[in-house]
Formats: structure tokens, C-alpha cells, sequence
């Protein structure tokens, strides 16, 4: 997993300076819970969980300079590799286990949502949607891959190794067990659509996508 050369989305933030969609992520976590936050970058929305929702967190990181982030922060987090690490965590270890916007990020995404449904009683991952309007868009007039706020790369010097839309990430969740509790397309101004829309339309109007699995044998 490439996450120590993720950088910092420049996402929607609200007036209290926490961004939009960790707000969303958070009323999926019961308080008091215990989360594994997956390539947890600086901290961010482990400290965010850690001060809303009361939950007992712990990460890991890739980067050096993320898990120091995380440390002066008071978290208790490693570093790791996702698409190493994770097979050595015990089964039903945590209630929640959280991937946002890493999963494009790892080099077998099957095999690490494999594994978060193992370790995790529920699974919380939100994906970029390259299906969006605004990608199609940019490909069909420029011939060029996009750059944008929330993919804030050249084509030479992404992380994001797996490009997949709101759709295929569906299909990957079908193809591993994964049963669906809840799902949300954000809107690029991180507010969630409010509409119970076919998923072509998700997968067109969605510049994110947010998903709350378990596994079907639960």
C-alpha cells in the first residue's frame, strides 16, 4: 500500500472545521467502540472518532511521518502495511474496521476487504468514484486524466494503482460476501444525495462513495 504518498484531500469542511464526510463516517460508528482505523494518515478522523463517538481507536499507517502525526496526537497507532499487516490481526478483533480512501490505494484490494470482513464485526470504506460526471467529462473533451480537489495527482505520480467507480466496488462486495447495511454517494460538496436513486445514477453523480459492510454470515 502506497499511503505514506497519499496527499491530504483538500476536502469539504463544515463550519467547525471537521470535514464532511468523516462527519458521515462517524454517525456510522456506535460509541464506545472498538476501531481500527486502515491507513489512518495523521490522525485525523481517529482523533475525530476518539472525541465524538468515545470509541476505543487504533491505527495503522504506512508512513513514518503519519504515525508520528498520530502520536503527537495521543493515538495509539503502528506502522504497517495493509496489504501486508493485515493477516495477522485475529479474527473479529475489532467492531469496526475502517479503509477511507485507501482502498485504490493497495496493491490486492479483494484480498484487504477479505481481510477487514474478517477482523472487523462491520467494515466502514469510503471509495473515489472514477465514474464521476466531471472525470468522464475531462477524458471525453482533453484526452487526459483529470486532476482535481479530490484527485490531487498526475497520471506519473498517483497512488491510486486500482481506478474503480461507486459500481465496482459493488460488484467486488458481491464477489467476497459482503452484505450492504448501509451505502451513500456524496455530492463533490461532501454532503451525502439524499434520494434513493439507482445506482447509475450514484455512479454518475457521485464523486465518493461510502459503504457500511458486514459479513453474510454474521
Amino acid at each position: 500500500m502506497r499511503s505514506s504518498e497519499i496527499k491530504e484531500l483538500v476536502a469539504p469542511r463544515g463550519s467547525d472545521g471537521v470535514r464532511l464526510d468523516f462527519r458521515l463516517l462517524g454517525n456510522m460508528v456506535s460509541p464506545g467502540a472498538r476501531v481500527l482505523d486502515v491507513g489512518c494518515g495523521n490522525g485525523e478522523l481517529l482523533a475525530f472518532l476518539r472525541d465524538t463517538r468515545q470509541v476505543d481507536g487504533r491505527g495503522i499507517e504506512l508512513s513514518r511521518e503519519g504515525v508520528s502525526a498520530c502520536m503527537a496526537q495521543g493515538l495509539s497507532v503502528i506502522q504497517g502495511d495493509a496489504d501486508i499487516d493485515l493477516a495477522d490481526y485475529p479474527t473479529d478483533a475489532f467492531d469496526y474496521v475502517i479503509l477511507s480512501q485507501t482502498i485504490q490505494a493497495t496493491y490486492q484490494p479483494k484480498v484487504v476487504l477479505e481481510h477487514l470482513l474478517r477482523i472487523g464485526r462491520r467494515v466502514i470504506v469510503s471509495v473515489p468514484n472514477f465514474g464521476y460526471w466531471k472525470v468522464r467529462l475531462h477524458l471525453a473533451l482533453f484526452g487526459r486524466m483529470p486532476m482535481s480537489k479530490s484527485l490531487p495527482y498526475s497520471w506519473y505520480d498517483t497512488p491510486n494503482i486500482h481506478f474503480c467507480t461507486i459500481r465496482d466496488f459493488i460488484n467486488l462486495c458481491d464477489e467476497v460476501g459482503a452484505e450492504m447495511e448501509r451505502a451513500e454517494a456524496l455530492h463533490a460538496n461532501g454532503k451525502p444525495m439524499r434520494f434513493s436513486l439507482p445506482w447509475w445514477v450514484w455512479n454518475m453523480f457521485g464523486e465518493q462513495g461510502m459503504f457500511l459492510l458486514r459479513r453474510k454470515d454474521r
